[in-house]
């Protein structure tokens, strides 16, 4: 660290679901920090990855996607969504080139209208390599006449370009102040809620239908062994008894992939040799019990109606 004055700030990033925001923030942080999926509102909690530019701390948080909520989980995701863009000190609002100002994104603007002026809203059009440069301009335009975005960027998070000149401009907009995590720290998730994402991204990747918004992880036990590894186990929780022989599969031929794919990824993360356990339980109700969002860093009470 240099005698150069410090900055250090929270940085939401908002839009609809699978417009880029966990790859962006993966991009940002240069580790995988948030599940990455094809399939839309994989991420449930407000997650947060740290990255340095410069003498600047910032602080990503990658939130739900913002949809129209139908279950309690639904709308205890989007209120953590707009709960991360109110205490952020920058908001970035990420959008899909190719589907433009989606009647999705033009509802979220008219919820930023009421936002104005408590923090600087600044546009990234992401996966610009799915359009044409003319219509790009032609939708920034579009954009920043339908909101006073303070700055606007074209991006694909998914290959970098654009992101290192957003996160320049972003250690700039961040208050002065002492840095929030120490410097080689890269997310506040705690492992173990970081080990039951990896698994239940791993399931999303597997499992193809509805099923998937209806299990959830939860890291059971965690033990550290003495030769350096550790042993992880967790439960799967699924709502009928179907569910469960999906998730298990011919011969226990799905969960054993998981598995595997988890334990790859979550040794290379950690550095280390890991034992991972995996139980899949029918719990009919977890969608309705506070532990369960609990588990997941969401509020219950978010959920009612």
């Amino acid at each position: 660290m240099t005698d150069q004055p410090t900055k250090a700030g929270f940085v939401a990033l908002i839009g609809e679901p699978n417009a880029g925001k966990s790859t962006l923030l993966n991009r940002m942080v240069g580790a995988k920090v948030s599940i990455v999926t094809h399939k839309v509102q994989t991420t449930r909690t407000r997650i947060r990855g740290v990255a340095m530019e410069g003498q600047s701390q910032l602080v990503f948080v990658d939130t739900p996607g913002l949809f129209k909520p139908r279950r309690r989980l639904d709308r205890a995701m989007v209120k953590a969504a707009w709960g991360g863009a109110a205490d952020a000190d920058v908001v970035v609002l990420m959008i899909e080139a190719h589907r433009g100002r989606s009647e999705g994104v033009k509802a979220i603007i008219e919820r930023l209208k009421e936002h104005a002026g408590k923090a600087p809203v600044a546009l990234a059009i992401n996966k610009i390599d799915k359009v044409k440069s003319e219509k790009l301009l032609g939708l920034a335009e579009e954009m920043n006449e339908a909101f006073p975005f303070v700055q606007t960027f074209m991006i694909s998070a998914e290959r970098g370009h654009g992101c290192d000149a957003l996160r320049e401009w972003l250690s700039h907009q961040v208050p002065d102040g002492p840095w929030l995590y120490p410097e080689d720290q890269i997310a506040d998730l705690p492992l173990r809620m970081i080990a039951a994402e990896t698994t239940r991204e791993k399931l999303t990747l597997r499992l193809h239908q509805e099923l998937p918004y209806q299990l959830t992880v939860e890291t059971e036990n965690w033990e550290d062994r003495k030769d350096g590894s550790c042993r992880i186990d967790q439960i799967i929780y699924v709502m009928r008894d179907g569910h469960k022989g999906i998730v298990l599969g011919n011969g226990g031929e799905t969960i054993k992939a998981v598995s595997t794919a988890a334990r790859t990824e979550l040794e290379e993360f950690l550095d280390r040799r890991v034992h991972l356990f995996l139980q899949v339980k029918v719990r009919p109700n977890w969608l309705e019990e506070k532990e369960r969002y609990n588990e997941m860093g969401l509020d219950f009470k978010d959920g009612n109606i």
